[in-house]
């Protein structure tokens, strides 16, 4: 194998045209998985209101339009850019495993086998919230109660409820009735699922966070935001929580009653924080992800196995281009599997593996064929981490079929599954937010009575194994896969992101490629057919492993899927227009806006001027 770097770009595919235009203007750009929350984020910049501003109105609205697929008691991960100081910074809003999360604890009920995916056990402490407030604190110009106001506004008074969503209720009307009867109270009132498109609330959201709005006093913006979090952390919110807590006891995946293990405690003694990106530089671009304690790194790690490739020689629609980047992902996500952890904990050697001559000895690996073995790389003392990662991927852990929600998916699997959110803001001043926004499904978890959220799940990515960089620990950040991205080149800047929980850095990775490659333009790369890996561990309960198992979009045609096939890869179709959910934003250095979304699903929108 021989790099030959050409960075011309190859001529983008042959049709001009789009699902819908690439939105552009100078004032300012939201781009979210819901249009309603789009909208309600332009709002904000309307009224004066900067990115922040807005990327908390839009996230909070993401709440309540897409409960399936994100709530207030999930968490957060987000990547800014501040024009003012030129700083970039990674917000963390992922909640810890509380006090109680002990390895006796879990070992007791489950060995060292899995801890369910849905229910109260897997609950780590909610990071959502504290985490809009920190950003709306730090960065943002407007009161909470403005940019609150079209989540209570939406929750109160009813929205058109997506297909997708009364689907998920209705799968699990039953369930929800029989087991999680508070669910049943918010999500079926009446006693049957709502219709798609018809009026659905949540009134005691709407209470909760009006009650937020009303008790949070101070003589100043802050002091009121601050104010906002105490009621979250320390306050009503906590104690009805905890109440909650302290007797429920419920079915979950397992299809056994357990009951949780935080309290309010938990929530006293942690608040969402800021950090430094781990960034890489690639052809030009440098390439900003948050710490290890998400997936973010493995994006960065691809990129400089994919160093060593020509890609831009490849047709970015052709099997060269698509196996050569699934090989290169495969190997990325296999040292996510034996490696990554909460650099509070465990010391992850993270400059190692995006080093240069780390990522050719992995490019070395990749031949014309399709690797059907996991190979994370046999760093020197820690080559234990990399055969257990091996032995993990091989063992059957006997899990259940998931009666309520545990992975994050697409529209080709489940209903009953939860997924995420994104969203991209830039105003006209030049700052920016990638944020990811996720947990606390209504499926994944049962409603808090009176408050009219679930909590999360984010637990079910420890192992109960001794020693590992991912063994519960309490106060330790499960590995989420949540992943914003930040990219910026000679003045240019694009926030960009999917929901799709182990695919979203695959997703990212494609559009990205294709981006600095091929020269396709914002919307071409959300146009364009997708694929993803099914190779590695999967970071949810029941943590599958598919080896050589490709996903692909009909839309490659029919030559590229047996062309791949031919080199090894068994490949399974999705259904038409079925894989990713990106959003993009871009701000050129004179200014000019332009942004992006995925007409996958039929709901994800860019607004702008």
């Amino acid at each position: 194998m021989t790099a030959k770097p050409n960075l011309a770009p190859a001529p983008a595919p042959a049709s001009p045209f789009t699902t819908r235009p690439d939105i552009r203007g100078t004032f300012g750009c939201v781009a979210s998985t819901h249009w309603i929350a789009s909208a309600a984020g332009m709002a904000m910049l309307e009224r004066g209101g900067n990115a922040f501003d807005a990327a908390v109105a839009t996230g909070l609205v993401l709440q309540i339009v897409e409960p399936h697929l994100n709530g207030p008691g999930g968490d957060l991960p987000a990547i800014v850019h501040v024009a003012e100081t030129g700083e970039t910074r990674v917000l963390c809003a992922q909640g810890v495993a509380p006090a109680g999360a002990t390895l006796d604890h879990y070992r007791g009920l489950f060995g060292d086998g899995l801890i369910p995916g849905s229910g109260l056990l897997a609950t780590v402490v909610p990071g959502a919230f504290d985490g809009w407030m920190l950003m709306l604190r730090d960065h943002g110009s407007m009161e909470l109660a403005d940019v609150i106001a079209p989540a209570i506004a939406y929750a109160k008074d009813g929205h058109p409820v997506l297909p997708r969503v009364a689907a998920t209720i209705a799968d699990l009307a039953e369930f929800l009735a029989t087991e999680w009867p508070s669910s049943a109270a918010v999500w079926t009132p009446e006693g049957k699922a709502p219709a798609p498109w018809s009026l659905v609330r949540n009134p005691d959201l709407a209470a909760t966070y009006q009650r937020i709005v009303d008790d949070a006093q101070g003589d100043t913006r802050t002091a009121r935001i601050d104010a906002a979090r105490t009621l979250w952390s320390r306050g009503f919110i906590a104690e009805t929580i905890g109440d909650f807590l302290s007797d429920a006891s419920v079915v979950d995946v397992t299809g056994d009653s357990h009951s949780a293990v935080l309290t309010r405690e938990d929530l006293a003694n942690w608040q969402a924080r800021w950090e430094a990106p781990v960034s890489i530089d690639y052809h030009g671009w440098t390439i900003h992800k948050t710490a290890p304690w998400s997936q973010g790194p493995v994006l960065l790690q691809t990129l400089r196995i994919l160093e060593n490739f020509d890609l831009a020689a490849m047709d970015p629609m052709g099997a060269e281009f698509v196996h050569t980047v699934t090989e290169a992902m495969k190997l990325a996500y296999a040292d996510r599997e034996a490696y990554y952890g909460d650099p509070d904990f465990v010391d992850v050697p993270l400059d190692h593996l995006l080093s240069r001559d780390y990522a050719a000895e992995r490019a070395a690996l990749i031949t014309a064929t399709a690797s059907m073995e996991q190979r994370p790389g046999r760093l020197p003392g820690r080559e234990h981490l990399a055969d257990g990662a091996i032995v993990r991927a091989a063992t059957d852990f006997g899990a259940k079929a998931p009666q309520a929600a545990s992975e994050p998916t697409m529209a080709h699997l489940t209903e009953k599954r939860g997924d995420t959110v994104h969203l991209d803001v830039i105003d006209r001043w030049g700052n920016m937010v990638s944020a990811t926004p996720s947990g606390g499904w209504l499926q994944s978890s049962p409603v808090i009575p009176g408050l009219g959220f679930a909590l999360n799940t984010r637990a079910q990515m420890f192992w109960l194994r001794d020693d590992l960089p991912l063994t519960l620990r309490p106060g330790a950040r499960p590995r989420t896969t949540l992943t914003p991205s930040l990219a910026e080149k000679d003045g240019t800047r694009i926030a960009f992101g999917t929901p799709g929980g182990d695919q979203q850095d695959q997703w990212q990775l494609i559009w990205f490629l294709r981006y600095v490659h091929h020269g396709l333009d914002m919307q071409q790369g959300m146009d364009a057919p997708l694929f993803h890996s099914l190779h590695f561990q999967s970071s949810f309960y029941p943590r599958e492993v598919k080896p050589g198992e490709i996903m692909v979009e009909p839309a490659f045609g029919e030559d590229v899927i047996a062309d791949l096939r031919a080199r090894g890869h068994i490949v399974t179709l999705s259904d038409p227009w079925a894989i990713g959910r990106l959003t993009a934003a871009r701000r050129d250095p004179d200014g000019i806006l332009t942004a992006a979304a995925t007409p996958r699903l039929m709901q994800a929108y860019a607004v702008g001027r």
